[in-house]
């Protein structure tokens, strides 16, 4: 089917990082206009962006639970893990499209922005070549958690690195060494691998530690002063740059 012949229309839709007042004005139209509303979850449970997002869903609404098969029970890297995965985006692009070729809006909520490191992307790739599609973005988590700290994170000719912690701390050693200001997300069980490559490049000191940033039960602290090693998945590591900030010597 070509863009031309479909008759739905596709909508990512950026939910924030946790906080229901930080919903776009336009996403909050999208969500009251759609005639489905597709989430991501586990099993058993309802999805951070639906939780988030739930108050502007319009009576009649259509939901479309597309339930993760696996999480952390695999290793990412696994062929069990990736064969499972692969295959979970490939039927919920097809539930999707069976709602787009009857002609129905279809919103898929996406955590933080649709096309930065979302879940949402990969049924995006999938589609969005053959629906009329539109993405909304949203504000990202990394954003959130540093307006939560106060703390600036790069200025003028700073380089800012958005690292995974679910790298080899090997890698991670390497990239923060070259790096002015650092977010370092998906921390989770990395935490103490995470904090031995900031201690290998000096910056363990520099470090903010935010656990599930703009929510309800959010909190953040220094790194250092983190006594345990223990980390949610929604928690982020920041590493600010701007070293010449007045008061930086203090």
């Amino acid at each position: 089917m070509t863009a031309s012949a479909a008759k739905g229309r596709l909508i990512g839709v950026g939910t924030g990082p946790g906080d229901p007042e930080l919903l776009t004005v336009k996403a909050v139209r999208a969500l009251a206009e759609a005639d489905v509303i597709a989430h991501f979850s586990k099993r058993g449970a309802n999805g951070n962006a639906r939780t988030i997002t739930g108050a502007h869903f319009r009576d009649g609404v259509i939901e479309l639970p597309l339930v993760y098969p696996v999480t952390i029970e695999i290793d990412k890297d696994h062929d069990d893990y990736r064969s499972a995965i692969t295959g979970f985006y490939e039927e919920s692009a097809q539930a999707v499209a069976a709602h787009l070729d009857q002609g129905r809006t279809v919103a898929i909520l996406s955590e933080g922005d649709p096309l930065f490191y979302g879940s949402y992307m990969h049924l995006h790739v999938r589609l969005s070549h053959l629906y009329p599609t539109e993405v909304i973005p949203g504000v990202t988590a990394m954003s959130g958690c540093w307006s939560q700290t106060g703390v600036p994170i790069v200025q003028g000719d700073d380089v800012l690195s958005v690292l995974p912690g679910t790298m080899s701390e090997f890698e991670l050693t390497r990239r923060l060494a070259d790096a002015d200001a650092a977010v370092i997300m998906k921390v989770g069980r990395n935490l103490s691998k995470i904090r031995k490559a900031l201690e290998a490049t000096g910056k363990l000191d520099r470090a903010l530690y935010v656990e599930r940033g703009t929510m309800p039960n959010t909190q953040h602290m220094r790194l250092v002063d983190k006594t345990d090693d223990i980390a949610p998945y929604f928690a982020i590591v920041l590493v600010p740059g701007w070293a010449g900030k007045p008061g930086a010597d203090k």
